[in-house]
């Protein structure tokens, strides 16, 4: 497992990674810039959010540790890491169809509504590791 130390880094392929789901008392690191956008992340074991500019970008309970968080105009792709299953919840556009792909299988099709938000558990208890892909439909 590969937690982030530095708790947000930029990665060398533009993404960013985040979150620290080791840590026993929660941590955050404010005021990070990346791509002219300012981030910001909570992060411990029972809890790891991420905001972009104020908006809520990503948040995990229990706490994750997220690699290569990637956004594009369709959607996000992200690689996420926890010790014990996971409710995530990712910030999106509103009202808008999307399809969810987990370790390279979609698991259906969910719609954002009021706020942008789209909800999804992931088995990580087994796993340590998950591939998560949500694309506009």
């Amino acid at each position: 497992m590969a937690i982030v130390e530095e708790l947000l880094r930029t990665e060398a392929d533009g993404g960013i990674s985040f979150g620290n789901h080791k840590l026993e008392q929660k941590t955050k690191k404010e005021d990070y810039e990346h791509a002219g956008d300012l981030y910001k992340v909570k992060t411990y074991q029972e809890i790891t959010k991420l905001e972009k500019n104020g908006m809520l970008l990503y948040e995990s309970v229990p706490g994750t540790s997220v690699l290569e968080f990637k956004e594009s105009a369709d959607g996000v792709e992200f690689i996420v890491e926890g010790d014990e299953d996971a409710q995530l919840t990712v910030g999106l556009k509103e009202d808008t169809e999307y399809e969810v792909f987990i370790n390279g299988k979609s698991t259906g099709k969910m719609s954002t509504g009021f706020g942008g938000k789209l909800s999804l558990g992931v088995d990580l208890e087994a796993a340590g590791e998950v591939a998560v892909k949500v694309v506009q439909a």
